[in-house]
């Protein structure tokens, strides 16, 4: 059963919210060639994250796209993002487009050795392409080939001058890598932030009292592993800033570079306090209403991290124990945080009120 989030208003508003009004952007095209795309891919100038949503195209459909080329119909674009400082391409739209060219090109329906080959399927068996690999095609069609390989894919290449950060990525994100389903925020970190925060992250959120906590096992849409993220914020991202969505970019941004040291310290606390939570407060301890409850765990996560001289302790005393969760029913009883984790749960001012009344509540 995956893990099962309670539904709030504002906090889904946050997360639909646009992080900016008005961008300066340079947008121009580049007529790559095929072949010009396979090399750039294989010397990783372009670049998917592995997290990244799969591979989906059958490959009867891949095999159309080809056929297009091949015929002359033609293709949608591909969006690229020009990352900063490696100038590398970083895939916005057309992930299946291009991982079909580099299948066809491979010879491989996949990237695995045992990935079946890739011949041309699904089109009119009357097709002089029918059933052809790249190979075949080189073989016995060279005309074909060579046109082939020179087409263009019209690819659209966007970087943001202003303002200094990346909004703009993850507005493209939202707006044109849809696939018919629209992106979870942590979905779209997760394909721009290629970094050890992001498979810190992805560790985390399969650590065992983790899993106790929040339930169930790992959400496909990544909507836990932002929660792992969002406490690592509000704990070390410094004064909170509406939207939330925002402050997560921002604190992704922020440690882009993170030392080694300084994400062992990340994982520390976070063992810590989930380990400290399940003991005293046991399992699933925030689905307080109808599933997970996004700012009470916050709250109480941040005062358990504040606090863990006194919960991170081999055996705890069942006096310990007790009065804790004692606290902790308190807490979710006073009307006050109640209304805090209701509405308005991400507002600027709220937000550190909530947090300031779970750690006196509970530690005080």
């Amino acid at each position: 059963m995956p893990t099962r989030i309670e539904k709030v208003a504002s906090e889904k508003e946050d997360q639909e919210v646009a992080l900016q009004s008005e961008y300066d952007i340079l947008t121009y095209p580049a007529d790559f060639t095929l072949e010009v795309l396979v090399k750039k891919w294989e010397k990783n100038e372009i670049a998917i994250a592995p997290g990244q949503r799969r591979f989906i195209w059958s490959q009867a459909r891949a095999s159309r796209l080809i056929e297009s080329f091949l015929i002359g119909l033609p293709v949608p674009p591909v969006f690229f993002y020009l990352e900063s400082g490696t100038n590398n391409l970083l895939v916005v739209d057309g992930q299946q487009r291009l991982r079909s060219i580099v299948f066809f090109f491979s010879g491989k329906f996949g990237d695995a050795k045992d990935d079946p080959v890739f011949n041309l399927v699904g089109l009119n068996e009357k097709s002089r392409f029918y059933e052809k690999t790249f190979r075949q095609l080189k073989t016995d069609n060279r005309e074909a080939f060579n046109k082939f390989v020179n087409s263009v894919l019209r690819s659209f290449v966007v970087k943001q001058l202003d303002p200094k950060d990346d909004t703009s990525i993850f507005e493209m994100f939202e707006r044109l890598n849809t696939g018919g389903v629209s992106l979870t925020p942590q979905e779209i970190r997760n394909c721009i932030y290629q970094i050890p925060l992001t498979q810190l992250i992805f560790a985390l959120n399969k650590f065992p009292a983790w899993r106790k906590i929040v339930g169930g096992t790992p959400d496909k849409r990544m909507r836990d592993s932002e929660l792992v993220l969002r406490f690592l914020a509000l704990h070390w991202g410094g004064p909170y800033k509406k939207p939330m969505k925002k402050f997560l970019n921002d604190f992704m941004e922020l440690n882009k570079k993170a030392s080694a040291a300084r994400l062992k310290e990340f994982e520390t606390a976070f063992k810590k306090t989930a380990t400290g939570i399940v003991e005293t407060l046991g399992p699933r301890p925030f689905h307080v209403r109808r599933g997970l409850n996004a700012a009470v765990y916050d709250s109480v996560f941040n005062a358990y991290a504040n606090n863990l001289p006194i919960v991170d302790k081999p055996h705890l005393s069942q006096e310990t124990k007790r009065k804790l969760s004692s606290r902790f029913r308190r807490l979710i009883k006073d009307r006050k945080f109640e209304e805090w984790t209701i509405s308005h749960t991400t507002d600027q001012d709220i937000v550190p009120s909530r947090l300031a009344r779970a750690e006196k509540t509970l530690f005080k």
